[in-house]
């Protein structure tokens, strides 16, 4: 495993601030380093292909060289209270791409999330695989997703997720007329028993990650915040630090 990730301590990087024993009482042996100061110049995007020219682009992992990771958190099923004093005192950024109909009258929760300045992005109205739907149903979902993160917010979402990760040129569009300037996607996924990967078997610079808002009863009986401290050992086990991923996109 690669060392820790000393160089990043101390440099000016955004995202909340943890409390200084706050670490210990979720079971950590060391605090989140501070991430390192973000690029002057956000790094250009690729898209997959010409014809993606003017669609948003879509991204997996940052293009950086630092030993930054990037957690994103998907849909708002499970809404521990406990997870908001672990975010606090951990200072742990994290991006939540949030999906309607699993959140119905919770929004309250989540900006309590947000409010910690962790952003809060799209992730549809009603979590259906994309691909294949018609421009206007897309458009429905996209962007019916969009204005409820505006109502409840007082800010437009930025970022947004397809669900399963699932999409096509027709979602690109939606998105894109929807406001969203990068579709996000993912290269490792925190799974019940640890961290899974697209691709070789550990933590590369600038990976994004997927977990989930969920609980006992999706996670084999641990709670969310069991399941984040084992995701943020994880990243610290490889030397890495967790950034803020509106930083870079």
């Amino acid at each position: 495993a690669a060392g820790p990730c000393g160089t990043c301590a101390g440099l000016p990087g955004t995202g909340p601030m943890g409390t200084p024993d706050g670490y210990r009482r979720w079971g950590l042996d060391r605090p989140l380093e501070r991430p390192p100061a973000p690029p002057a110049v956000k790094p250009a995007l690729g898209r997959s292909g010409p014809q993606q020219w003017g669609l948003p682009p879509i991204v997996r992992q940052v293009p950086t060289d630092k030993r930054v990771v990037f957690v994103t958190i998907d849909d708002g099923i499970e809404k521990d209270p406990r997870f908001v004093k672990q975010a606090r005192e951990l200072g742990l950024p994290f991006t939540a791409f949030l999906t309607d109909n699993v959140i119905g009258d919770h929004y309250d929760y989540f900006d309590r999330l947000r409010r910690l300045g962790n952003p809060m992005e799209n992730h549809t109205l009603t979590h259906p695989s994309l691909a294949g739907m018609a421009y206007d149903d897309q458009v429905r979902e996209i962007c019916g997703q969009r204005d409820n993160v505006w109502d409840h917010f007082g800010q437009a979402p930025r970022l947004f997720r397809p669900p399963f990760g699932d999409y096509d040129e027709t979602t690109l569009r939606a998105a894109g007329f929807c406001g969203a300037r990068t579709v996000v996607l993912w290269r490792a996924e925190m799974e019940t028993r640890g961290l899974a990967y697209r691709s070789g078997d550990h933590l590369l610079p600038g990976d994004i990650i997927l977990a989930h808002f969920r609980g006992p009863d999706q996670l084999e009986g641990q709670s969310m915040t069991e399941w984040i401290t084992a995701l943020v050992r994880a990243i610290q086990a490889q030397g890495f630090t967790i950034g803020q991923l509106e930083d870079y996109v």
